[in-house]
């Protein structure tokens, strides 16, 4: 892996850990539903824009359409709407380590139900980050976290997981912007629908909304997207899933930075094992892809 594959991986996990932090900014003046329906029209509507100016067509085969739906439903909808829900209630800290574990979840679902292959350091590895999640999330709890706020991240997180798995190589026909674009308009009316049926559209228009709205749209939303295929060219799938396990590290780091939330030394405990649990566990499939 050369420098620049590095420098894309750092930028990719800084982006993706900053996800969370400037959610929690957003849900100050906007509720959580509305936030992310308007947020996917707008950033699916630039993405699909960017990808007609390139020549991208909207004719998509049979697993990329289904990757659309999917991914639309269970990472933008379900995923991304529960842990905007949830992070009324739990700081960004907490969501962004439960969020984390997702690698984790996708190997241990594979391993259990697929079949798929885990060396004894990619088994290690899984057990010893959940037992970092757990060692996090149970100090929470105990510091008066709300349960049901926790439940809705570790169900999200899974849910992006079940998808991870359901679509796995979908991206392989081209189209990559385009087939973006199209999940985040499915997100995006997903969440709308139900946001008319339990939310009430009150949003408060201010400087903090508008700068953490846009950060939303530009940086974890499109840049992030484009860096993160881009680095998929470059070094592999494999490769550049190994970068997961800086997000606990940098998702604390941008909570506590930005929202000046407490980190205990538990917690930074429970971060240490979760990362190098997450690091073992893509170690072992990077040699499994390797054999």
């Amino acid at each position: 892996m050369d420098i620049r594959a590095i420098a894309l991986g750092l930028a990719f996990a800084v982006m993706w850990s900053s996800a969370f932090a400037s959610a929690r900014i957003i849900l100050l003046d906007a509720p959580p539903l509305w936030a992310l329906a308007l947020r996917f029209m707008i950033s699916g509507g630039l993405a699909i824009g960017v990808a007609r100016a390139l020549g991208q067509s909207w004719r998509l085969g049979p697993a990329q359409a289904r990757a659309v739906v999917i991914f639309g439903l269970c990472q933008n909808a379900l995923y991304l709407g529960l842990f905007f829900v949830a992070m009324q209630q739990i700081e960004a800290s907490l969501a962004s380590i439960i969020a984390s574990a997702m690698p984790l979840i996708v190997a241990a679902l594979g391993w259990a139900f697929r079949g798929e292959r885990l060396a004894p350091l990619g088994i290690g590895g899984m057990f010893a980050g959940f037992a970092g999640v757990a060692l996090v999330m149970g100090s929470r709890l105990q510091s008066g976290a709300d349960p049901s706020s926790v439940l809705l991240c570790v169900v999200g997180a899974t849910a992006l997981a079940v998808a991870t798995l359901t679509v796995r190589g979908a991206s392989a026909g081209g189209n990559l912007l385009m087939v973006v674009g199209l999940q985040m308009l499915v997100g995006s009316a997903a969440l709308a629908l139900v946001a008319l049926a339990v939310e009430p559209f009150a949003i408060t228009l201010t400087w903090r909304l508008l700068a953490a709205f846009a950060y939303q749209i530009v940086v974890p939303g499109l840049v992030a997207t484009v860096i993160w295929f881009h680095l998929v060219g470059r070094v592999g799938a494999v490769k550049a899933s190994a970068f997961h396990f800086l997000n606990p590290f940098f998702g604390v780091l941008i909570a506590a930075v930005l929202l000046d939330e407490t980190v205990s030394r538990l917690d930074m405990a429970g971060v240490a094992i979760a990362a190098l649990g997450i690091l073992a566990v893509q170690m072992a499939r990077l040699r499994t892809s390797a054999a």
